[in-house]
């Protein structure tokens, strides 16, 4: 049952994190729109540490094996950069 007048409604964006060693693609689950809508307004919130993933791809920068995993979470303290994945 849901409360009255509470917005459930979320969006996911495919998005890449490149850290030291790897390159991390998944899935984030963002606000419909507006307030805290946009994929940077997440990284740059400073209550949240971690960001969590889905669908996630990680590959090693050295080469290896893409690893896939459901859901990873993401330290924002070892992101080097991060932006969207353009739609094939």
């Amino acid at each position: 049952m849901m409360e009255a007048g509470v917005n459930t409604e979320r969006r996911t964006e495919r998005v890449q994190f490149e850290t030291d060693r790897q390159v991390i693609v998944g899935d984030v689950t963002l606000p419909p729109e507006g307030y805290q809508g946009r994929f940077s307004d997440s990284l740059n919130r400073v209550d949240i540490t971690f960001t969590p993933v889905v669908n996630a791809e990680i590959e090693p920068l050295e080469g290896g094996e893409v690893e896939k995993r459901d859901f990873i979470v993401v330290s924002k303290a070892h992101v080097r950069i991060a932006f969207p994945v353009e739609a094939a």
